[in-house]
């Protein structure tokens, strides 16, 4: 087979001459019928292709009979050869970077090469395809018109905790990836700080034969998973919190102080609390200060 080939079905096509440029190229997630014919005639046509893990990444490349040279750009790596392929770009060749799956740069190595790539103004192209962050969102049944993406929580459990409670009062609908080693704690985690109700859907293996998804609170999918040993690729998703009305302070003390003058304090303080949905203590404590300054 001729170089800048590639097979679909035992069929030889010839990729394009492609223009110089870092070509970003998504990769399938699982299924490596997920890939497109853009993608396919990019990785056939360029000179070089970056990869995650050149193990893996052959995988594919053989599937499709795609000879072209590969090399290795990781986290360990990626700083000391951005400026060399920066360059090589610049010298007229076509280079495109892939991940092990999925979309490159998402929890992946290559911003730095990116980063560079746009400060010295060389053509940065997008071969969009498969992503397990939008693949899981789409199918979990939460809210899509608005959600954060947060890649991989805290390893240690102190740090999960902490990142956590930041996001506790997070309206969007949250994304994760997780390590299957951690994902009962994570899990568990989740029902400790954002409640035992909040709705949470755990993605696993997606696009692959053992695709599963698993529905329902926190505290149950901490139980479920409570002492199991999961396997494959996991995303975890959860419904953001819910919208908590602006409430104006000048009203409700102004009713706090028409009430007063109806009825005993603990009577009046028990009413606003309710009826806006504040705290006791604080509404009892400005009680106390329209009393003392009458």
């Amino acid at each position: 087979m001729a170089e800048h080939q590639f097979l679909i079905s035992g069929h030889a096509f010839v990729a394009p001459k492609l223009e110089p440029a870092l070509y970003l190229v998504s990769t399938p997630i699982g299924n490596l019928k997920d890939i497109s014919v853009r993608a396919l005639e990019t990785l056939a046509g360029a000179e070089l292709i970056l990869c995650e893990d050149t193990r893996t990444s052959a995988k594919l490349l053989n599937a499709y009979g795609i000879k072209t040279q590969k090399a290795s750009l990781h986290e360990h790596n990626e700083m000391a050869q951005a400026q060399n392929i920066v360059d090589e770009v610049k010298s007229g060749k076509a280079i495109c970077l892939i991940s092990d799956a999925g979309t490159p740069l998402i929890s992946d190595p290559g911003f730095p090469l990116v980063r560079m790539a746009a400060e010295e103004a060389i053509s940065i192209i997008a071969i969009p395809g498969a992503s397990a962050v939008l693949s899981a969102l789409a199918v979990s049944g939460l809210p899509t018109d608005s959600f954060s993406f947060f890649g991989f929580l805290p390893p240690k459990q102190a740090a999960r905790i902490s990142r956590l409670e930041e996001l506790k009062t997070h309206q969007p609908t949250l994304v994760f990836y997780e390590s299957p080693k951690r994902t009962n704690a994570t899990l568990s985690a989740l029902a400790q700080v954002f409640g035992s109700d909040r709705q949470v859907v755990v993605a696993r293996e997606l696009t692959k034969r053992f695709e599963t998804l698993y529905r329902g609170t926190a505290g149950e999918l901490a139980d479920e998973f409570a002492g199991e040993t999961t396997k494959g690729e996991v995303v975890i998703l959860v419904a953001g919190a819910s919208k908590v009305a602006q409430v104006d302070p000048d009203q409700w003390r102004a009713v706090l102080k028409t009430l007063m003058e109806e009825m005993p304090l603990r009577g009046a303080v028990d009413k606003v609390a309710a009826d806006f949905d504040l705290k006791r203590k604080q509404v009892y404590q400005i009680a106390l200060e329209l009393k003392n300054a009458e």
